[in-house]
């Protein structure tokens, strides 16, 4: 039997797929994934979709995100993802990189 916290997170992760899409396609979106809310630089205890852009500044209205989505609190965190490519781009014995 799933304790309410689960049903809670299945809910949100459900939302979170119906629309981590639409989310991506939005100029300055670099990720979607479900954490705390932070505030103020504190983790609060509810839980959101956290929608990571590369530089908040304001947008025009239709590219905003909403303060929820289908009932979910979103939280908007500036973060800038690099991949790091551990072989520096070149071949290791074997063919591999």
């Amino acid at each position: 039997m799933c304790g309410s916290g689960e049903m809670e997170m299945e809910k949100i992760r459900r939302i979170k797929e119906e629309v981590e899409g639409e989310l991506l396609k939005r100029p300055g979106v670099t990720g979607v994934d479900i954490n705390y809310k932070v505030v103020g630089g504190h983790k609060t205890d509810r839980l959101a979709i956290r929608i990571y852009v590369e530089k908040k500044r304001d947008v025009p209205k239709r590219e905003a995100i909403p303060d929820t989505i289908n009932g979910v609190v979103t939280d908007v965190i500036e973060r800038r993802f690099v991949l790091k490519n551990q072989t520096n781009g070149k071949i290791k014995k074997g063919g591999r990189t």
